[in-house]
This record gives structure tokens, C-alpha cells and sequence, in this order.
């Protein structure tokens, strides 16, 4: 299914999984050449095998975004192997959850580093070659709508997203003279294995999510997938935005549908 994208190149973080795997496959049935990203070369390269790329390339890549080196080495290697840079998405996100009086130090950070800093990295690292490149260019954050709103034992989860969200709208109002769009997708209850794993941890009932999103329902990793594609290819007037993507979860407040 060539697009607009046809024959560009973008790299997503994160992506061995969930959101960050569905963008990927997106974009390579797109014809995107596709820098699939992990800490663990063994995913990666299994996230590439299981991806069907038609008339992309997918090319797994490890690296951990906590570390700017690790983050510079992965832009290299996209550069190198495909000569440019086109869309950035940084997907890479953890969630450590607890009282906000009992979050340790070390989990507080390791939060911070992967959800915000890494954000920060991939962000700045990619934005520094589509400069270099004159050509422009689109990078989509990944946040969540738990960064606009509080919410009990996810504390170091939402500050960090909130932070996303205002990393996103900086970015966008200084690179604009350079035509690169700046962008973020806010998801809500994706069917990710994250969001099983919150299940299976808190115990919340699905009953209840349901319950609280307008649209009756979870939302599908392609439909979060559709997003980053609409960001990515650029025919609209945006930038420095945060598109939801929650069912109208925010919209609704603190409703109940029932």
C-alpha cells in the first residue's frame, strides 16, 4: 500500500512490541524503509523477521535510549545504510507503578530516562540530521493521555508523559523554520502487552475501562498506528500538537457510560 511515505526512511524505538511494532509494520506495508529499535538485538531482529515489508526495508538495530551514544549510533547506522532521515518516532516507554511515597530514587529515574530523556535523545539526535539534511522532516513522540491528568501510583508514568507533551511543543516552535513538524500521539487503553501486564498487576476491571471510554471499547495498536502515519506523511498544518487517540476518555472527564 505505497503512500506518501513510499521510499522514505524512519526509525521507531521501542518497537520489538505493542505500539512501536504496529507503527513499524505500518510503515513498512507503506513502503518505508524501517529502523526497527531494542535493547535486545534478539527482538529486534525477531520483530523484523515477523514484519512483512512489501516495499520497505526493515533493518533491526539495537540501542538503548537512556544512553546518547547508544541513540547517536542508531541514527548513524540509519543514515548509513539508507541516506537520510525522514520520520523519527520515539516510542520507547516503561511504566513503574506505586505509592508516590514509597517510588525509590532508582525508580523515579529509570522512568524519567526511558520516557522523557530518551524521548529527548531521539528527538534532538534526529532533529540535528534532518537540519543537516535541509529537506525537513516529521518526529512523532509517543505520550499518553495519563500525561494531561493525575492519577493514584503513576506518578513517575504521567510526570514523565506531561513532559513528552511540552518536550513536543518546544521542539516544534524552534525547528518549524527548518519544516520539521513536531508532533505527539496521546494514546488511551491500547491492547498492548503493557496494558495486559497493568492488568494482571493492579487488578483493574476491564468492565470498568470500557465503562469509561465513550467509544465502549479498547483501542487497536493499527488504529494508534494510523495516527503516527497521518503525522508522518504530512499532508496537514501541524505541529506542536498532541492528538489523543483515547476513546474520548479526556473528553468525558470522569463519566461512566452506564
Amino acid at each position: 500500500m505505497p503512500s506518501e511515505l513510499s521510499g522514505k526512511t524512519a526509525i521507531v524505538t521501542g518497537s520489538s512490541s505493542g505500539i512501536g511494532k504496529g507503527i513499524a509494520r505500518e510503515f513498512a506495508q507503506r513502503g518505508v524503509n524501517v529502523v526497527l529499535n531494542s535493547r535486545s538485538h534478539e527482538r529486534a531482529v525477531n520483530a523484523a523477521d515477523d514484519i512483512d515489508a512489501e516495499a520497505g526495508t526493515v533493518l533491526p538495530v539495537e540501542g538503548d535510549v537512556t544512553d546518547y551514544e547508544s541513540v547517536r549510533a542508531l541514527v548513524d547506522a540509519t543514515v548509513e545504510k539508507f541516506g537520510s532521515l525522514d520520520v523519527m518516532v520515539n516510542n520507547a516507554g516503561i511504566n513503574i507503578r506505586g505509592p508516590a511515597e514509597e517510588i525509590t530514587p532508582e525508580d523515579w529515574q529509570t522512568v524519567i530516562d526511558v520516557n522523557l530523556t530518551g524521548t529527548f535523545y531521539g528527538a534532538q539526535l534526529a532533529g540535528k540530521r534532518m537540519i543537516e539534511q535541509g529537506s525537513g522532516g516529521h518526529i512523532v513522540n509517543i505520550s499518553s493521555m495519563m500525561g494531561e491528568q493525575g492519577q493514584t501510583g503513576r506518578t513517575p508514568y504521567n510526570t514523565s508523559k506531561g513532559g513528552v507533551n511540552n518536550l513536543t511543543r518546544c521542539l516544534a516552535v524552534e525547528w518549524a523554520e527548518h519544516d520539521i513538524h513536531v508532533n505527539a500521539i496521546a494514546p488511551g487503553y491500547i491492547r498492548t502487552e503493557m496494558v495486559d501486564e497493568a492488568q494482571d498487576q493492579i487488578g483493574f476491571d476491564e468492565d470498568d475501562i470500557v465503562d469509561r471510554t465513550p467509544l465502549g471499547r479498547f483501542g487497536s495498536v493499527e488504529e494508534i498506528a494510523n495516527c503516527a502515519r497521518f503525522l508522518a506523511e504530512g499532508e496537514h498544518f501541524m505541529t506542536g500538537e498532541v492528538l489523543h487517540a483515547d476513546g474520548g476518555w479526556l473528553a468525558f472527564g470522569w463519566g461512566s457510560r452506564s
